[in-house]
């Protein structure tokens, strides 16, 4: 369903595991970055009724994960401490084509977030499947199931304001991008893309 061209090292896990306290930290951002992106979606496209039907629940869900993980945290000692730039995001933003009309460059926002989900749901699965510690491998489950649906929503929005054969050819290109992406970037425990 996700579409990923190129799945996770299966090491990462293993890696992760032995520093859960800071993939932890490194989710805490991730959630708090997914609902700030997804308000910036509706301040920006106030006029797309759809962004702003849509993303309104998804800001308040994402700031509800953002809230779980830090309790995760708390539970563990863990301090939330400074935030990270995130390469790989950091990159996917470069997809977003510059110029062009309003609805593409939505398009590619968009798509850009459905990616991030995409990615952050098939780590999140890893995690409900391999961590030792039962509670956060049901905690994990949770918020893969709830990715998947956000990954659904951008690209189902993209096809509100585009045509769905154009919306498809740009995903596709855009996960061919995002595995390349991945190929380039450092195989890392303490990062959750």
């Amino acid at each position: 369903m996700l579409g990923l061209k190129l799945p996770t090292d299966p090491r990462w896990v293993n890696i992760a595991e032995k520093s859960i306290e800071e993939i932890l930290i490194d989710h805490a951002y991730c959630e708090q970055k997914a609902a700030s992106s997804c308000i910036s979606l509706i301040v920006n496209y106030p006029d797309k009724e759809k962004i702003v039907e849509v993303l309104t629940p998804v800001v308040a869900e994402e700031w509800a994960h953002f809230e779980r993980v830090l309790e995760e945290m708390r539970k563990r000692g863990i301090k939330l401490g400074p935030q990270r730039r995130d390469e790989y995001v950091v990159r996917l933003h470069e997809l977003i084509r510059k110029g062009g009309s309003r609805e593409r460059r939505l398009m590619d926002q968009l798509l850009v977030n459905a990616l991030i989900e995409a990615r952050s749901c098939e780590r999140f699965r890893l995690l409900s499947q391999k961590l030792s510690d039962p509670e956060l491998r049901k905690f994990y489950y949770e918020l893969m199931v709830s990715e998947a649906n956000h990954y659904v929503n951008f690209v189902n929005l993209a096809k509100e304001y585009n045509p769905e054969a154009e919306v498809k050819a740009r995903l596709q290109e855009m996960l061919e991008a995002e595995a390349e992406i991945m190929k380039s970037l450092e195989l890392r425990g303490d990062r959750v893309h």
